[in-house]
């Protein structure tokens, strides 16, 4: 039998609980398309930023709100893009996926994998433009970032949450200073982002399998974007990179981020800025172009206990023209970073590797972030290397030196030597002390130059053997006390008389 009663009330029912949902889509009309950059009509509510969608699936970001149309950057090539065509409001700011699913794996500036190894499983996103820590979420610098570098690590001392800028010419070592700092992290909870703005893929590929043979691309994400690529890409890679380092660093943790480099950012924005037509100011650059690294660069912080004590340290590298410091990216760059290492030609073809200029480059930062062992040792360093630098000048001039002059130059050039490093062989902090401690108190003198390379690789070998309370008790106390300074002055004289 049917109940009509009950059909009726089940009708009823249903009716008043029906609810209609309009979705309204924004859309816009492309009037104007051409070298990675589409004009669009009609999309008067469209936010700075905001992603909209092109029919072929492609995506754009909105950058140019005019009072007739909206500048959009096109994030891919714009051969299928026609005027005419339709394009939606996504009404999301550009975000990428984060998270430490995406460790190991190489991707592209929006978060999506081009390393092979299948979809990146991540349900969290996070928009790449964050406003930066303020000043009260903020705590000093103090911890040490190792970079495994003697010379970095006894002279200009990278500390966590700083912001050390690397600069010099076109292959002086910039990359494999940043590179060595990564591989250094091995084992000391330090997760690392390697950004690689317009390299070529073949340059990328080789780094990931570099890091890989080193265990070093277990922590470390690349984000990379080839020179072929739409100018969009290479414009947000770096704030796609800072956004993953960020969310780790907001989860209490350690973040190293290489940017590498923003010379290359620099003229992707410049390139998209002139096709929006924005006007020029100096080099042809647009008037924002300050902004647009002091925005980036101000992300890197070490966080107050209250917000958890994570850090993010950057290493932006600059490439300068013939040692040009002056131009006009580099000095936006020094002006917003803690300091800069300093990479010159003259002294890497002259064999000094890594090339590091200790008269000019500088930490802000300085002796806060190294422990009391290297502060002790390095001190008197700095002063023997710039007594070295004067004397050596008129040197070249004069042909009988008197007996001081010569031990200033002699300890000079053993000092010189033992900071020469090769690349991917960083060095644990209590065996550069005890390397730079033999330097720096003469011990060297009366080894030949040409093997102290030689001397320093066994020597090391030997204080772990026969020694090994010395390096053990300075990596545990972090300081040099006086019986340790003894006892390795022992073991230096012990081992001299063997060499």
């Amino acid at each position: 039998m049917i109940n009509a009663d009950e059909i009726a009330s089940i009708l009823q029912q249903q009716i008043s609980e029906y609810q209609s949902t309009v979705h309204e889509d924004q859309v816009g009309t492309v009037i104007e398309v051409g070298s990675s950059i589409a004009r669009i009509y009609g999309m008067g509510a469209v936010q700075q930023s905001e992603l909209v969608e092109f029919p072929n699936g492609l995506q754009g970001i909105a950058l140019n709100l005019e009072e007739d149309n909206v500048g959009v950057i096109i994030l891919g090539p714009d051969t299928e893009i026609k005027e005419g065509m339709q394009v939606r409001r996504t009404g999301r700011i550009v975000s990428v996926p984060v998270g430490e699913s995406l460790l190991g794996r190489v991707v592209d500036p929006l978060g999506n994998p081009i390393d092979g190894k299948g979809p990146i499983q991540t349900r969290k996103y996070r928009t790449i433009e964050n406003t930066a820590p303020t000043v009260i979420e903020r705590q000093p610098v103090k911890q040490p970032l190792q970079t495994g570098i003697r010379a970095i690590d006894a002279l200009i001392p990278i500390g966590k949450g700083q912001r050390e800028l690397i600069i010099g010419d076109r292959q002086t070592g910039k990359t494999a200073a940043a590179i060595d700092t990564i591989v250094n992290q091995k084992g000391k909870n330090v997760f690392c982002i390697y950004v690689a703005i317009g390299q070529k893929s073949s340059t990328v590929a080789a780094l990931a399998q570099n890091l890989a043979k080193q265990g070093a691309l277990e922590y470390t994400t690349i984000v990379a974007i080839s020179p072929s690529d739409a100018p969009a890409l290479k414009y947000i890679a770096p704030y796609a990179g800072c956004a993953m380092g960020e969310e780790l660093m907001y989860q209490g943790k350690d973040v190293l981020i290489v940017y590498d480099d923003l010379t290359k950012h620099a003229i992707a924005y410049r390139e998209v800025s002139l096709l929006l037509r924005r006007p020029p100011g100096r080099e042809a650059y647009p008037g924002d172009i300050f902004f647009l690294h002091s925005r980036l660069l101000e992300r890197a912080a070490k966080l107050s206990d209250a917000m958890g004590g994570g850090s993010l340290t950057a290493l932006p590298i600059i490439e300068t023209q013939a040692g040009d410091v002056s131009a006009y990216i580099p000095t936006n760059l020094i002006s917003i970073t803690d300091g800069q290492i300093y990479l010159t030609t003259g002294l890497f073809f002259q064999g000094i590797r890594p090339a590091v200029d200790v008269g000019i480059s500088v930490s802000r930062v300085g002796g806060s972030a190294q422990i009391k062992a290297m502060r002790s040792v390095a001190g008197q360093l700095k002063l023997d290397l710039a007594q070295y630098r004067e004397l050596a000048a008129f040197a070249k001039l004069s042909s009988d030196l008197d007996k001081t002059t010569q031990a200033t130059l002699t300890r000079g050039e053993k000092i010189t030597e033992i900071l020469k490093q090769p690349q991917y062989q960083p060095q644990a902090v209590e065996d550069q002390v005890a390397l730079i401690f033999a330097a720096g108190k003469g011990y060297l003198t009366k080894i030949a130059t040409p093997r102290l390379q030689e001397w320093s690789g066994r020597f090391i070998v030997f204080l772990h053997e026969k020694y090994p309370q010395v390096p053990k008790s300075i990596q545990e106390s972090t300081q040099l006390t006086d019986e340790n300074a003894k006892t390795l002055g022992e073991a230096i004289d012990a081992f001299n008389k063997t060499f």
